[in-house]
Formats: structure tokens, sequence, C-alpha cells
């Protein structure tokens, strides 16, 4: 059976349930409407989510699709469309939540994740202030771009992954993949409950890993995708939300950094260059092995790569 999912404007979903008003046969919970025409089965959802079921399904939809295509597949794989995880293009000129992470391949320090909440009348002012991509800005920029965004009130949650935990975690099984899965969901949860009632147009998570994984891995904790949930990778080029998400974890991650330099009375250099190796090396050799379970992300290779020089 053919799938097709898109995603529409309020007015265009206005629109469309006038156009199957004769054709619904039911308003299941939380759905909007439930139509049955030229053999296909029609769900919306309040969210702008229409999903087109049957032999007719992509024909039915490309009546409704704004961008005239649509993608289509067989009903074993319609997992993917009914959450619809490609976003709209309209979702970034619209409030959205966004989120992303840094740190997740730095053997030192920590892992922190942040979800950013932009209405509407603020997308265009973060523009201008120069919200965008924190890989293409250096530490310090970030850092005031950081204030910045807090002086503009823009709602937002931070979570940390300290290393002692992140090792206890590791140890039980879990791996990174689920670890930053259960952060992104917990800091959108976090930051839901922050906004309220506010405007929301969509979720955007900066993908790290495929959206089937990634609802496995939070679902194996008994946890559920939230609503107009969408994935993208490269995301803080597009979304304002996300390109902030990606400054205030970055900064964090930064502070984490030096405070760990001061702590341990050494540089810690980020990323896991062979920099890192030699100071793994002297660090095990000041404080012994155990100073990486609460600094380090032990299972990275450079753990070994150190021990060869202590050796």
């Amino acid at each position: 059976m053919a799938n097709v999912v898109i995603q529409v404007t309020k007015d265009k979903l206005e629109e469309i349930t006038a156009y199957y008003q004769n054709s619904i046969i039911k308003k299941p919970a939380n759905t909007l409407f439930l139509a049955k025409v030229n053999g296909t089965t029609i769900n919306a959802y309040r969210s702008g989510k229409v999903m087109f079921q049957g032999q007719n399904a992509a024909r039915e939809a490309n009546k409704w699709s704004e961008s005239g295509a649509v993608t289509s597949g067989s009903a074993n794989k319609s997992s993917v469309n009914d959450h619809g995880y490609k976003p709209p293009t309209s979702l970034f000129k619209n409030a959205h939540i966004g989120s992303d992470e840094a740190g997740t391949g730095d053997y030192f320090g920590p892992i922190t994740v942040s979800a950013v909440y932009v209405p509407d009348e603020k997308i265009t002012i973060l523009k201008q202030m120069g919200i965008t991509d924190s890989k293409t800005l250096t530490d310090d920029k970030i850092a005031i771009l950081a204030k910045e965004l807090v002086k503009e009130k823009i709602p937002y949650t931070l979570l940390t992954l300290d290393n002692t935990k992140y090792n206890k975690l590791q140890k039980k099984g879990w791996n990174q993949g689920k670890m930053k899965a259960m952060l992104h969901h917990h800091a959108i949860e976090k930051l839901l409950v922050k906004i309220g009632a506010a405007p929301l147009h969509g979720i955007l998570i900066d993908q790290f890993c495929q959206p089937l994984s990634y609802r496995k891995h939070i679902s194996s904790e008994g946890a559920k995708l939230q609503e107009n949930v969408f994935f993208m990778t490269k995301a803080e080029s597009y979304s304002t939300s996300v390109a902030a998400a990606s400054i205030i974890a970055r900064a964090k991650f930064v502070k984490e950094m030096d405070l760990l330099s001061e702590r341990l009375g050494v540089t810690i250099p980020k990323g896991a260059s062979s920099k890192v190796d030699e100071t793994a090396a002297y660090l095990i050799k000041k404080h012994g092995l155990d100073v990486l379970y609460d600094n380090a992300k032990i299972h990275f290779a450079n753990t070994d790569k150190a021990m060869n020089y202590v050796r």
C-alpha cells in the first residue's frame, strides 16, 4: 500500500478539511479527521501533517503538496513518513524548537545538549546578530553570542552529561547514540513545558542517527517521540533555532573544558588528536588511570594510545 505524508500550513489545512468534509468517516482521538475518497484514506492532524494511504495516495497528496513533490513508499516503511521526519522549508520561517549537541567527538569533557525555541518575531533579529552554525565561529565569538541569546530572553534548556555518568552508562551497554537521543528528548521535553502554549510549528533535531534509531533509543527507556518532530543533517545551516542551540551547547562545553583545565592544572585539548593522547598520558602518570573515569570518555581509542605513552 502506498503511503505519503505532507506537511502543510494552518490555512492549507483548513482548505483540505473543507475539501474532504463530505468524505469524513470519523474523527479519531488526536486526529483532525479521517476520510476516504478515490480509494485513498486520508488522516489529517492538527499539527499540519496529512497522511495519504492507498493506491491513489500520491495523486491525492499532490493536490496539496506545496512543493509539488511527495514521498511515497510501501506500508512497512510508513513509520518514517508518518512522523514527518523531513522538515518542510516553511518551518525555518516560523516559530519552532531546534536542538543540537557538543562534545560528542571530544575525548575529554562532557556532552552538552541544548534545545532552543525561537518565536517568529525573533528569527530575523537572531540572524542579524550572527546566529549561525557554531562550527564556523571561534569559541570567543560563541561565548559572546550565547550571552546575547540570554539577553534576548530566548527560551532554552541545557543539559550536561558529565564523564562519570557517561562512562557508567557506556559500561551499562548504552552507546553514544542512545545517550544523545535521551539528552535531546529530555531537553525538548523541558523546553515544551517552559514555553507552554506559545505558537509552535515543529521541532527540529540536528540529525546524528537515523530517525527510526532515535525512536528506538528513547522507546527503550519508555519515552515517546513528541508530535511534529523533524530530523535534518546540518540543520544549523538552515534553522535559526538549531543554530542557536548549537551555540549554547558549544558555549557550555567550552566553559566546562576551561574548568577542567583549571581543576587538573594543565590545558586540556579538545578533540581526539595525538595531543589529546599525550595529555591523557601525562594525567595518568600524575594522577593514575582513575583520573580518566571522571574526565574522559574512556572507551575512545585515546585511552589505549595514552597507555602506550605510559608503558
